[in-house]
């Protein structure tokens, strides 16, 4: 049923990614538009449990469209899985008689969102937030092209090293449990090999592979593996006991990948998704998330979000495959 919304609040939850904070902006400066008051939560789904609630305002937001991470700041709490804790956060909800939700946050978020919508009526609506585009109903998630590019960037330097030095470059990036982040890198830094965690690692064709490049005329390789898929300093010497003539060297991205300022993309969208996440709580759309799909900003049930998993686009193996020659 359609409920008056005079009162919202919005709040980050899991892993920062850039795009947060200009989805945040957005969510505060529409609302206001339609007359909405925003209170902002700090620390994400904790803050909810603990009540850390303030006004926004359009001054609260300003000037941070281009900022990386969360103004609203995020604080992983695998203890919002028990029901006790998400019944103090809808007390709270209460208390500062909050008619509404806008939470941005991936995966795990989806799943905290629907349940604090079916067990306590909240309505709520998920902003997908995560640099591993690993959330379903959405063909883009906030903060994954801000990442790509990230990665993109530290890796075209690695090259120019692995190049100038006969080299095979192993590089690590995020996603333990999926391979989006490091398809796309892959992909977009021309690299050779790809290994991810949706797809058990084949060491002979790995090895086969290394030594057609030789024979091609090769004289470096790129290696792009996924953090879920193994450790860059075990691969590396793997490589180096099958291949003991080559020089083989490693790097591990880490955090590097997650901050930095939003891409024009990350932003765009950003925007795009806060604005359609107010508009979905007063039209009644709720445990909803907003997402992008064929160019176009949809909303879907958080229910079928959660029932289901986005996979790793094959097609794009296969031109990595044949973009390997």
């Amino acid at each position: 049923m359609k409920q008056s919304i005079q009162r919202i609040g919005v709040l980050t939850t899991g892993g920062d990614a850039s795009g947060m904070n200009p989805a945040i902006r957005a969510v505060v400066r529409t609302a206001l538009g339609m007359g909405i008051e925003t209170m902002g939560i700090r620390r994400g789904n904790r803050g909810l449990y603990e009540g850390d609630a303030f006004k926004m305002n359009a001054r609260t937001v300003g000037g941070i469209i281009n900022f990386g991470g969360t103004i609203l700041k995020t604080k992983r709490f695998p203890e919002f899985r028990e029901k006790q804790v998400r019944q103090q956060a809808y007390k709270n909800v209460k208390r500062d008689q909050l008619d509404g939700l806008v939470i941005i946050g991936g995966d795990g978020s989806a799943r905290g969102a629907y349940e604090i919508h079916s067990e306590f009526g909240v309505p709520v609506v998920l902003i997908p937030a995560s640099i591993d585009n690993d959330v379903y109903g959405t063909d883009f998630t906030l903060g994954f092209d801000t990442a790509v590019n990230n990665a993109v960037d530290a890796v075209d330097k690695i090259r120019d090293t692995a190049h100038s030095h006969n080299r095979t470059f192993i590089v690590e990036v995020m996603g333990k449990e999926k391979g989006n982040l490091a398809l796309e890198v892959a992909i977009a830094c021309g690299a050779e090999i790809v290994l991810v965690p949706e797809i058990e690692a084949d060491w002979n064709k790995v090895f086969t592979s290394l030594e057609d490049q030789k024979k091609r005329g090769k004289v470096s390789s790129l290696i792009i593996l996924a953090e879920g898929a193994g450790k860059a300093q075990n691969v590396a010497k793997l490589l180096e006991e099958k291949f003991p003539e080559r020089e083989i060297r490693f790097s591990v991205l880490g955090h590097i990948q997650r901050g930095g300022n939003p891409s024009a993309f990350s932003r765009s969208l950003a925007t795009k998704f806060g604005v359609e996440a107010v508009k979905m709580l007063r039209n009644g759309f709720y445990s909803h998330l907003v997402g992008y799909k064929d160019g176009q900003i949809n909303c879907i049930p958080l229910q079928e979000v959660i029932s289901n998993q986005k996979t790793l686009p094959m097609k794009d193996v296969e031109i990595l495959d044949r973009m390997a020659t």
